[in-house]
């Protein structure tokens, strides 16, 4: 079962199951003071999602099968996404 490594600011701060689960985490990160091109922009900030075979690849140091750039569309799409799932007040 694949394994997602979520990393910011160059430190791996969480892990997902799958891609969607990915970029929602990165949601909580967000500085509010900033849009999601402005904190893609930035090189300090470097959302990556890191891929692996599996947890046990992960554990064993493996190296990731693949490394994902995060854009500012995927983040602004899980945003979206979210918010479509949140009930009226």
């Amino acid at each position: 079962m694949t394994f997602y490594e979520l990393v910011w600011q160059g430190e791996g701060f969480s892990d997902a199951a799958d891609l969607e689960e990915a970029t929602a985490a990165f949601l909580e990160l967000k500085p509010k003071e900033l849009s999601w091109p402005e904190v893609c922009s930035d090189p300090t900030n470097g959302p990556t999602i890191r891929r692996y075979r599996s947890f046990d690849a992960f554990l064993d140091n493996e190296d990731a099968i693949e490394t994902i750039v995060v854009t500012a569309a995927m983040l602004e799409a899980a945003e979206a996404g979210q918010s479509a799932e949140e009930p009226p007040n």
